[in-house]
């Protein structure tokens, strides 16, 4: 993880599992539904033009909610308003940076708790911008109003029931050459 050193992260990823077409989920219409996506969705985003795929433009200024781990930008290592969500544990200054397209700049509401070791979901608007840090170049910024520890199955808005949520497993920068880091079930 931290400290390791790995090949350096292509600007894009090029395997099998991109054959498989992304597509949005369902989207009702209801301005308020909050919409799970994953980082293969994200990928959609052209490094080179910055145009989002068709499926993800439907996700811009929308609700969404994302699975991934916490790069604090701030000082204070256990607070924070700030930060960058990745795809994989470990992506940090030790490490070459994820492409633009798998890095979200999310700013909070108000002042969170960190966890640094493991995942999280976070909820908020998404936005394509060019955000620049020290860690990193994001594609993405989330307006973001909660944060919540990543479970597997996790019931729905409301409370009634489980609903069934997109994995997202620890890994390396080479493995996401090989396998999605978040993918939907």
């Amino acid at each position: 993880m931290c400290g390791v050193r790995p090949s350096p992260v292509p600007d894009t990823v090029e395997a099998s599992r991109d054959a498989l077409p992304v597509t949005a989920p369902t989207v009702s219409g209801a301005a308020d539904e909050v919409v799970t996506i994953d980082w293969r969705l994200l990928r959609t985003l052209d490094l080179r033009t910055g145009v989002p795929g068709d499926s993800l433009r439907r996700l811009v200024g929308r609700r969404v909610r994302l699975p991934g781990f916490i790069v604090p930008l701030e000082d204070f290592q256990d607070r924070a308003k700030e930060f960058l969500l990745v795809p994989y544990f470990g992506a940090c200054v030790h490490m070459p940076p994820p492409p633009p397209n798998q890095l979200v700049y999310v700013k909070m509401r108000g002042t969170v708790n960190l966890t640094w070791w493991a995942p999280v979901w976070v909820e908020g608007v998404l936005r394509v911008i060019t955000f620049q840090s020290p860690y990193g170049s994001a594609g993405f910024q989330m307006d973001a109003d909660r944060i919540v520890p990543f479970r597997e199955r996790q019931a729905d808005a409301s409370g009634r029931g489980r609903v069934s949520q997109p994995s997202i497993r620890a890994t390396t920068p080479q493995a996401t050459q090989a396998a999605t880091t978040v993918s939907l079930r």
